[in-house]
């Protein structure tokens, strides 16, 4: 049932009273501690649980096995090594070129300004990224503004982060002109999962920033199944693009989540209810300590066939890998590509 008071606070207040103990995770969803095991606990103190009570809504009471609550829910299986599991799966060390700034392909590259989330997914890429020593700070920017100078080709700038959307509207519009004053940048790309897991953050304030820029938005959503997009959500997704802002999404395949052909069916459908399309169907990256949610080479290649075989062309999100070093993502068409 959904609490509607989360819809009528503001994203700030909902930011700020993030659940992040597992013990009161577990109590909310009327589960049994004894379901949370002592590794989980450690796995917690080694990469922090942090989920929004207005996402905690979206789940099913008394349900152990629902896959909102897996992505965010420390697992003790968290703590195994595993040799192809590492902590850069994407070889960002890299393409650090120099606080906040990513730089692995030619024509864009990822400004991190906050190693800050809304919500901890279990599964994320940069669990292990060192934010604190790449942040940028104010007198930075006139290195970053030489930097896209000295880089021609570069005509897109993506935000990513953690996540851009836990910053405040006004820092946002702060790097907005920064970057609105660079000439040769002509689109802005914000990755984030904060509109799926905090939907108030689509403000009035964030819709006028994002719609009155020069620059061509587009907004990246990061959603892995249709339950997480309830009604209220698709309706503040919507508006984005009822104002001009082109909204994707891109989802990871997960195990015991969405490895099911159905399940991403039901969540390309339900997003193009919301005027959303789908847009990149992510392989899992090797990250250390998301090895249980990998799934078999051969397991993928069959629900994607299946997915490919249900779905209009257009909803059909594009499967793909990223291997560190390549200069795009690496799209996956049966199993002898992957």
């Amino acid at each position: 049932m959904i609490n509607y008071l989360y819809q009528e606070q503001n994203w700030q207040s909902q930011l700020s009273d993030l659940i992040t103990d597992p013990l009161e995770l577990l109590e909310t969803l009327q589960l049994s501690p004894d379901q949370l095991l002592s590794g989980a606990i450690l796995a917690s103190e080694q990469f922090k649980l942090r989920v929004p009570r207005a996402f905690v809504e979206k789940m099913i009471i008394g349900d152990a096995l629902d896959p909102l609550l897996l992505q965010v829910l420390p697992h003790h299986l968290e703590l195994n090594d595993h040799p192809e599991f590492i902590t850069d799966p994407l070889g960002e060390e890299q393409a650090n070129q120099q606080p906040g700034v990513l730089h692995k392909y030619k024509s864009r590259f990822l400004l991190t300004l906050t190693g800050a989330c809304a919500v901890h997914c279990r599964y994320c890429f940069r669990r292990h990224f060192p934010y604190q020593e790449n942040l940028p700070k104010n007198e930075d920017w006139i290195n970053i503004r030489n930097y896209i100078e000295s880089q021609p080709e570069v005509n897109e700038v993506i935000l990513s982060g953690g996540d851009p959307l836990t910053l405040s509207n006004r820092k946002l519009k702060l790097w907005l002109e920064r970057l609105e004053s660079v000439p040769q940048i002509k689109f802005l790309r914000i990755h984030s999962r904060v509109p799926i897991v905090i939907p108030n953050r689509v403000d009035e304030e964030l819709v006028s920033l994002l719609k009155n820029s020069r620059l061509r938005i587009i907004l990246v959503v990061h959603s892995n199944h249709a339950a997480e997009l309830d009604d209220f959500t698709c309706a503040k997704l919507a508006t984005l693009v009822q104002n001009q802002i082109t909204v994707l999404n891109q989802s990871v395949l997960l195990n015991g989540v969405n490895n099911s052909a159905q399940v991403l069916v039901d969540l390309s459908y339900r997003l193009f209810e919301a005027s959303v399309m789908p847009y990149y169907l992510h392989v899992l990256d090797k990250v250390k300590g998301a090895q249980h949610f990998d799934l078999a080479s051969n397991e993928i290649d069959e629900i994607y066939k299946e997915v490919l075989a249900s779905l209009p062309g257009y909803l059909v999100p594009k499967l793909v890998r990223e291997i560190a070093g390549e200069k795009n993502k690496t799209p996956l068409f049966g199993v002898s590509t992957f």
